[in-house]
């Protein structure tokens, strides 16, 4: 009784657990996994899921789905790209590109939020149509993977601040932005809009603002994981945020948040994300054929999506 009511005040503890898990079998099969370079590469790796993870986290906490996500990452992949190498790779080029970026993941995010809160398109209809439209863009910006950024780049992207690698400082960053938003009206707002949107409504909630808040945050945190993109692969990639949108809807769910929306967390989120990098670990060194890496893959998110129906249904009974 205590363990399922705990579980339901702190949906991530699931995840934890199995984040736990996952660490033990990666020690197993990687005895340096615990080693601070690894430690720290590995934190560079899941980052970009994590952070598009966080976005979605609130579009689903208001019962909304966000499916142009991954596109949103991949457009601002590469107009931030675009722009540096377009100008020379200076400073200049630098903070406009990455200034120019996050204003586009919002913008696009604002886009989904009219879309769905003020015309009223159903969410998984108007966001899929707008990531067919942010891929098409991205695609006539940069038709294939090329151009790079300076060293400089991705040299302050993988190295450390007094020590602290660069990228816990990103993710430390936007847990403390979580934590901010946590305890802010929009966030009680947000959690009554997806627990009863009608009731949230008729209770004065301010339902269409919220959900083209949480849109917006969604573009804001999907763009700052296409500049973290541009650190870690130094190029531009049309491409290269296609398959973050079903990962981040997996990495929400594997971290407890419901799909029907109010239930769940950023923190589950961010564990969700590194569950998902943690498996293609252990299917990497445990050196499975690759023809079964999918598959593999594919059972265990299943296993533990299951896992998280199964359990609650229980506390509902």
């Amino acid at each position: 009784m205590n363990l399922a009511l705990s579980t339901r005040r702190r949906p991530y503890l699931l995840a934890l657990a199995v984040f736990l898990l996952l660490c033990v079998i990666n020690t197993i099969l990687q005895p340096s996994f615990l080693r601070f370079g690894v430690a720290a590469s590995n934190v560079a790796a899941f980052l970009p899921m994590a952070l598009v993870a966080i976005g979605q986290t609130y579009v689903v906490l208001a019962s909304d789905i966000d499916l142009s996500a991954g596109t949103i990452v991949s457009l601002v992949n590469v107009v931030v790209v675009s722009i540096i190498d377009g100008m020379g790779g200076s400073g200049v080029s630098i903070a406009l590109g990455f200034a120019v970026g996050l204003a586009l993941g919002i913008a696009a995010g604002l886009f989904n939020g009219l879309c769905v809160a003020v015309l009223r398109f159903q969410p998984i209809v108007a966001t899929f149509a707008s990531g067919i439209v942010f891929a098409g863009i991205a695609l006539w910006i940069l038709p294939e993977a090329g151009k790079q950024v300076p060293p400089v780049v991705y040299e302050a992207y993988s190295g450390a601040l007094l020590g602290v690698p660069t990228v816990v400082l990103i993710l430390l960053a936007v847990i403390g932005f979580a934590q901010f938003v946590a305890r802010s009206p929009f966030y009680y707002a947000l959690r009554a809009t997806g627990g009863n949107m009608q009731a949230a409504y008729q209770s004065g909630v301010p339902v269409a603002r919220v959900r083209i808040g949480a849109y917006t945050i969604s573009g804001l945190f999907s763009a700052l994981a296409g500049l973290a993109l541009v650190g870690e692969t130094a190029s531009g990639d049309p491409l290269i945020g296609g398959a973050l949108t079903l990962s981040s809807v997996t990495a929400v769910v594997l971290g407890g948040t419901a799909l029907k929306g109010c239930i769940g967390g950023v923190a589950g989120s961010i564990l969700g994300a590194f569950i998902l990098g943690l498996i293609n670990n252990v299917i990497f060194f445990a050196q499975l054929p690759f023809e079964w890496q999918g598959l593999i893959q594919g059972l265990i998110i299943l296993a533990a999506l299951a896992g998280g129906v199964v359990m609650a249904r229980g506390k509902n009974g």
